[in-house]
């Protein structure tokens, strides 16, 4: 039966050597005779030709786009994997905050019930002595000058006004997300295409679900960046109009072409990057006003306030004027544009220790290096991504007195524990901070943690228990328009400079108000949007003084002049100043004379 099968199969193979266009089948010279006599026809070697070459298309295609799904995939499995763990610590931290609220609840009930005992017992002691003192006097039949009315009355009530805590209970806690995916997001405005130097320049966006439609609600995760061809940056601030749309308000310091990347979730929008022309005045970008103008920067739900805008360079002496600029005292400099190590991409955060090395913030190459007091790379460690121990966008970085390194990831919104070595140990704040910048460390080895986005200063235990926090948006003395970095002073005072209110303010260990000096300009002792901030041993504040190009100390003889454009700053254990210089992608290490 096989030996039949095969032959009866060759016998066709050799007699169906036609194939009808029409009938889109194979078919012998018999049939042409007769129902496809009048079709279309091709040898069947030449359409299984086709056919073949058509498959080897498909098959080239689906490997070209593998490396494509591959990474589509890989992005879905981090995103389950981020989502798992964002689950995981977010149900820790509901258990966490409402143990707390049970202890806090316990206590109060212990104190109403010891004020219960103690205001009864007083009043029971006046009215006993009051019944003993009668019963005396009627005993000594003696009743002149006894008081006939109580000295004492019989209220005790209890007021427990527990509505009001029963709806905030209520509506106790908030779980955040949004449906804004980055392949439907949009920008609009402006500042995509032009701007000019010196100027604030906008971009709004405005966030869609898979399907386009337009999402209604904040919190989503966004990123900008504008980048120079020469290296150059800009600064600028992402505000939250809690409606699905986000403004990014940034200056350019200087002019040229830049790529301006707008990023949701780590994706890029449509259209990003943008590709931005900077001109040094408004009428070479076809604006109608037909001249430089300036604008002020306004915050939802606040005062419209200036934006940090930077100017050139200027001097500050107190009290008197030095002749030799900043680069007099420059010892040396250490980087350029780059990945390598050595080569920095946004440097920010800066911190030196007493075992003489100095940390860098290397925020967009997602990664902490470190140096020897004399600029020689030790090591770095940080891999790029959003699961616990990895490095997003790291913006400040502090040492513990025991050793660990701490660094602020304002794009994961934690802030991250290495050990000395570089290896992972914790992570905390995760569910309550929005965007911090900045990280110190206090006399009690707590971790003190800026809030540019929340502009709040938030105290942790190292094991990540919540000590207290303060401040909020605005202009008050407890409020901040976007804070940036925190010092502690010999007094366990808290310094933080407020970004867009030109000003350093100074806490107690508690978050009590001391004082607050600076205002915008370019005087002495004015700011024109202060960044990093550090404090010598005889409590001199030292002050980057971002918008005008120059660091500022409270009260020395000496002052400085340059054109840096500083973000973090440190003093090194032997002495001098180290200045994360973002705008040259370099650290500066100055002489500093205290």
């Amino acid at each position: 039966m096989v030996l039949n099968f095969s032959v009866i199969f060759l016998c066709c193979i050799q007699v169906s050597v036609l194939y009808c266009l029409a009938c889109e089948n194979s078919v012998c010279e018999d049939c042409m005779n007769g129902e496809h006599a009048e079709h279309p026809t091709d040898s069947l070697e030449n359409i299984v030709d086709q056919q073949l070459a058509a498959l080897q298309d498909r098959v080239d295609s689906a490997k070209n786009r593998l490396p494509q799904i591959r990474r589509a995939v890989q992005s879905l499995r981090d995103i389950l994997q981020q989502l798992n763990s964002q689950r995981s610590s977010i149900e820790e931290d509901i258990h966490s905050s409402f143990s707390e609220l049970y202890k806090t609840l316990d206590t109060r009930k212990s104190v109403l019930l010891m004020e219960l005992e103690v205001t009864y017992g007083l009043k029971q002691k006046v009215c006993a002595q009051k019944i003993q003192l009668t019963i005396v006097c009627i005993s000594l039949t003696s009743f002149a000058g006894l008081p006939l009315q109580p000295e004492e009355n019989d209220q005790l009530d209890l007021r427990m006004e527990i509505e009001g805590l029963r709806k905030s209970i209520h509506n106790l806690g908030t779980i955040v997300t949004t449906n804004a995916v980055a392949s439907q997001t949009e920008a609009s405005g402006e500042g995509l295409e032009q701007c000019v130097v010196g100027q604030p320049a906008t971009t709004t966006r405005a966030t869609r679900d898979k399907s386009g439609g337009l999402c209604k609600t904040g919190n989503a995760i966004i990123s900008a960046e504008a980048d120079g061809r020469d290296g150059s940056v800009a600064d600028g601030e992402i505000v939250d109009h809690k409606n699905g749309t986000y403004e990014f308000q940034y200056t350019v310091k200087k002019e040229g072409h830049f790529s301006l990347a707008l990023r949701l979730y780590d994706q890029h929008i449509k259209g990003s990057p943008f590709q931005l022309k900077v001109t040094t005045n408004a009428a070479s970008t076809g604006s109608s006003d037909g001249g430089a103008r300036r604008r002020s920067a306004k915050s939802p739900g606040s005062r419209s306030r200036q934006k940090g805008v930077r100017r050139g360079g200027s001097l500050f002496s107190t009290p008197k004027k030095r002749v030799n600029p900043i680069e007099d005292d420059l010892i040396f400099r250490i980087g350029t544009k780059g990945r390598n190590k050595g080569e920095f991409t946004n440097l920010q955060g800066v911190a030196a220790c007493s075992e003489g090395k100095i940390l860098i913030a290397d925020s967009n190459n997602q990664c902490v290096q470190i140096f020897s007091n004399t600029g020689e790379f030790q090591s770095r460690f940080g891999v790029r991504g959003r699961l616990p121990g990895q490095l997003q966008r790291p913006t400040g970085v502090a040492v513990h007195p025991n050793g660990d390194i701490i660094i602020a990831d304002y794009d994961n919104k934690w802030v991250s524990i290495f050990s000395s070595e570089g290896k992972y140990k914790a992570k905390l704040g995760s569910g309550r901070l929005m965007g911090p910048k900045g990280v110190s460390v206090d006399q009690n080895g707590h971790v003190i943690v800026v809030d540019n986005k929340a502009c709040t200063v938030f105290i942790f235990q190292p094991s990540g228990k919540l000590v207290t926090k303060f401040g909020s948006r605005g202009n008050g003395d407890r409020q901040f328009a976007g804070p940036h970095f925190a010092a502690v002073n010999n007094n366990n005072e808290i310094i933080i400079t407020d970004f867009h209110n030109h000003s350093v303010k100074v806490f107690n260990a508690d978050g009590e108000f001391l004082l607050k000096f600076g205002s915008n300009g370019e005087g002495n002792g004015q700011f024109n949007a202060p960044t990093g901030v550090a404090v010598d041993v005889n409590g001199n504040i030292i002050v980057a003084d971002w918008g005008n190009s120059r660091i500022q100390v409270t009260s020395p003889c000496e002052s400085f002049l340059s054109s840096l454009y500083p973000q973090g700053l440190a003093l090194t254990s032997d002495g001098h100043v180290v200045v994360a210089d973002s705008g040259n992608h370099c650290f500066k290490v100055y002489r500093y004379l205290q």
